[in-house]
């Protein structure tokens, strides 16, 4: 029996959930619903999801704090935001608490089954290339691309998938500049604002996992990208 793609859906109005819900259930996806974050959370425990959709102006428990919950255990499972609210204060702190993308209240339900698409396409792990190289040093870390490890002077740390992505391009191109429209057509697969908001927070974890070897940084190129800097001896 073919595997349906699992979405946690938690949205507090009820007409627009249960909308979701069967347009999603039409297009062949198994669809659970929540009204808070907090049910939100129970069902999240009890279940194995593939996509979480997170309405973030919900009762009880909002969406950035259902999402910060989550992802203290979860690096993996995409999560998209649906809101209201346009403002980029708002974008940013959805980024930060672990969002994939962030869809603004109204839209369309095409839009919306592009997104999850075009998401899921981007988090689910793939082969790598054939010939492309998956490990490497980066002064006193060891960095496996295919395992998404980053083993360091005091231990070793999971990455997630768009932290491995990233993290690979900047070490293919150590010492030289990673264009920042490269980066984001690549790991987010368009350079809008918003994905740009998001590759911006991603650059902060990483330069902090790094931060225990001062011979090693992730410097701003103005107006160009990144650049990884690995200092000789």
């Amino acid at each position: 029996m073919e595997h349906k793609t699992a979405i946690l859906l938690c949205e507090d109005d009820p007409n627009l959930g249960l909308l979701l819900e069967k347009y999603l259930q039409a297009k062949g996806f198994d669809v659970q619903r929540a009204e808070d974050g907090r049910q939100g959370l129970k069902v999240w425990r009890t279940g194995r999801f593939d996509l979480l959709l997170l309405d973030i102006m919900m009762p009880v428990k909002d969406g950035f704090t259902m999402a910060r919950e989550v992802r203290r255990t979860d690096n993996e499972t995409p999560i998209i935001f649906l809101t209201a609210k346009n403002m980029r204060q708002d974008t940013i702190e959805g980024f930060e608490s672990g969002a994939d993308d962030y869809l603004t209240k109204p839209f369309s339900m095409e839009e919306l089954l592009l997104r999850i698409n075009a998401v899921l396409r981007r988090t689910r792990n793939e082969e790598p290339e054939e010939g492309r190289e998956t490990t490497f040093t980066l002064g006193t870390f060891t960095f496996d691309a295919r395992k998404q490890i980053l083993q360091g002077p005091t231990g070793t740390r999971n990455l997630t998938t768009k932290e491995t992505q990233l993290l690979q391009l900047l070490s293919e191109h150590a010492n030289k500049v990673l264009e920042r429209s490269m980066a984001l057509q690549a790991v987010w697969g368009d350079d809008n604002y918003f994905n740009g908001r998001s590759m911006d927070v991603y650059i902060a974890k990483l330069r902090k996992y790094l931060a225990e070897d001062p011979g090693v940084a992730i410097v701003n190129v103005h107006g160009k990208g990144f650049r990884l800097v690995l200092q000789e001896g």
